[in-house]
């Protein structure tokens, strides 16, 4: 706020700055003057208010955002003049201030009108407000070129966008036929004062045909919204184009809750989910021959536990996108951090079912029902991450484009989706009866089912390894040597394992890529050369992480069949590897509207856009699509 508090100071000064003559004005921070930019017919002249700005000092835009005002011009009788036309402005902020500013050398042009016939000069009267760490108020007398002096080339008007756009009530404006090869940054300038909060930010996405820019709304939506669209492409360029949105109504959600429903049941029956299928399948048995009110309270115990899961995952990617990151489906496991405490979290389930401790639940998580159920539930979600199965793309992708009530909703229809074969339970406690009664044939079971969370394990310290190396291999094993110990002898040693996690870090480049038999690397420049020669190109967006891919690669991409078809065809085959964050893969994301891996593309020869392929693949797939 201090070049603010100055400002009002200076303003308190009258004739601070003056003209320094009668033609134009100087000083150490600016150079003002008229200049004409066409000539004058029947007393009509087009002109233009000249700034040359020293380096670090700004003018303010017709909206000037939180601080500041615009240059102004006046003229005598009867002489009257048209409005300033600005150029784009850009953003900055200052000490929480956010404000719209020019700088550099700027042509404001204006159409004097009525001027008189004689060769006497005409004075304007300007005034303006120029500002870096501190503002000083300017004013000038400006005397109009005489008819004779050259005119300069004016600025060409901002143009009006091509592209369709509205705005909802919630303050999401949409632009369509825009993509993410096309767009890599926005940001809007309002013409109205007080319309957006100027130092909240705009998150920008995509959806299925265009883009969306987030605005920060101050108050109820108007009915229109007419300002500057300034978008930014892939290589940095700038455009600025002039929109007038009207207000549309609040997209309709209710199909993308019934996709994420859909979405979370078939969850249930994706790999990663596995392990948690193991503990699910014993607490089945546990409740054979159970009262019907312990069955209802252990079922709505874990629901209770897989929704407040997925809300507090839900709540943490919403946050991180709002404060500008690109986070996606999955996100946590690109943390090496995250991918070893899962890791652990799993092993010590597996070896409590192996028998080999009894794990008792803090005491105030004891005293309270189906506090199993419950912890089973929080696993169940962080260890289906992982995966994505069909319908659920979709909507995790449309979540992530809501605002932030809506897109709870849908990522509790996900969850419900994926409590839904346990909650029945709770609804109709008899299914419970069909269950076989509890006896010594558990014991067996426990072990046996203790299985697939022990393999669980390993995966993730092979997810390690290709994230920090052989150094995160050995913390993963080491740490759970140490662990397996410590819960053996002295359960609350186990915590111990902890300092081990500040030396896990992302090694500079990937320990083992993920790749496919004759498959490159993916990247841009690799893609548009090999479209460019019109060879077919297929890409297979993938993750070490990720359950679904690593199937998907051993039963259909890398099975002889499907790469004899590639090479009859001479497919260029690209795996992109999204173990760690890798901007071109997100953008590659972001452009075809998902939220994370897998994504499978198929570029034909000679055809602009790719044809999508389901998240569940096989080779009679690849083959029609190859065929098409």
């Amino acid at each position: 706020m201090r070049h603010v508090i100055l400002c009002l100071a200076l303003l308190l000064l009258p004739g601070f700055a003056r003209a320094q003559g009668a033609g134009g004005f100087t000083s150490p921070r600016d150079q003002v003057e008229l200049v004409a930019t066409g000539p004058e017919v029947n007393g009509t002249r087009p002109l233009a208010l000249a700034f040359t700005l020293a380096p670090g000092w700004h003018i303010y835009w017709q909206n000037p955002g939180d601080a500041g005002y615009p240059p102004r011009l006046a003229a005598p009788a009867p002489v009257t003049l048209s409005a300033l036309r600005f150029p784009a402005p850009s953003y900055l902020n200052q000490d929480g201030v956010g404000v719209y500013v020019l700088s550099g050398h700027v042509l404001l042009p204006f159409t004097a009108h009525g001027l008189p016939a004689s060769a006497a000069p005409v004075t304007l009267t300007a005034n303006w407000l120029v500002c870096a760490d501190l503002c000083v108020p300017e004013h000038a007398a400006l005397t109009v070129p005489p008819p004779s002096a050259p005119a300069q080339a004016a600025p060409p008007p901002i143009i009006a966008s091509p592209f369709a756009a509205s705005f909802t009530p919630g303050g999401t404006l949409t632009i369509a036929g825009l993509g993410a090869n096309q767009v890599a940054a926005a940001r809007f300038f309002p013409l109205q004062p007080g319309q957006l909060d100027n130092t909240a930010p705009q998150r920008l996405s995509f959806t299925a045909n265009g883009i969306a820019l987030h605005l920060p709304l101050t108050g109820p939506a108007p009915s229109r919204l007419a300002g500057v669209l300034e978008l930014t492409d892939p290589s940095g360029a700038t455009q600025a184009l002039s929109l007038d949105a009207p207000r549309g109504t609040a997209p309709a959600h209710a199909p993308y809750w019934l996709l994420a429903l859909l979405g979370g049941l078939v969850l249930n029956l994706m790999p990663c989910v596995f392990p948690i299928l193991a503990m699910k399948a014993l607490a089945f048995a546990r409740l054979g021959g159970a009262a019907p009110g312990h069955v209802r309270r252990e079922a709505l115990g874990y629901g209770a536990g897989v929704l407040a899961s997925m809300l507090v995952l839900a709540g943490l990617l919403l946050t991180l996108r709002v404060l500008g990151h690109q986070i996606f489906w999955g996100f946590q496991f690109q943390s090496p951090v995250f991918v070893a405490l899962a890791g652990w979290v799993m092993l010590a389930a597996g070896l409590n079912m192996a028998g080999w401790f009894q794990f008792l639940p803090p005491g105030f998580i004891r005293h309270l029902p189906a506090q199993h159920s419950f912890l089973t539930g929080l696993l169940a979600v962080a260890v289906a991450t992982p995966c994505t199965a069909p319908f659920m793309g979709t909507a995790v992708a449309a979540a992530l484009n809501m605002p932030v009530l809506p897109a709870l909703g849908l990522f509790a229809a996900l969850g419900l989706g994926l409590a839904l074969p346990i909650l029945v339970l709770a609804f109709i406690p008899s299914l419970a009866h069909l269950l076989p009664r509890p006896g010594r044939w558990m014991l067996m079971l426990q072990r046996l089912l203790s299985l697939p969370l022990l393999g669980g394990f390993f995966w993730l310290a092979w997810v390690l390894f290709h994230q920090s190396g052989q150094t995160g291999l050995m913390i993963a094993l080491l740490g759970g040597v140490f662990l397996a110990a410590a819960l053996r002898l002295r359960p609350a040693m186990a915590l111990a394992v902890l300092v081990a996690l500040p030396f896990l870090r992302s090694a500079p480049a990937a320990a083992g890529q993920l790749t496919l038999p004759g498959a490159a690397p993916y990247s841009a420049a690799r893609l548009a050369s090999l479209r460019a020669a019109g060879q077919p190109v297929f890409i297979d967006l993938t993750a070490a992480w990720c359950v679904t891919c690593l199937v998907n690669e051993t039963t259909t991409l890398a099975a002889p069949q499907v790469q004899a078809l590639f090479a009859a065809r001479h497919v260029a085959l690209l795996v992109g590897d999204w173990t760690d964050r890798d901007p071109a893969i997100t953008a590659l994301l972001v452009a075809n509207h998902r939220a994370g891996v897998p994504l499978y593309l198929y570029y034909p020869a000679g055809d602009a856009s790719p044809r999508v392929l389901p998240q569940l693949l096989s080779p009679a797939e690849i083959a029609a699509v190859l065929a098409r």
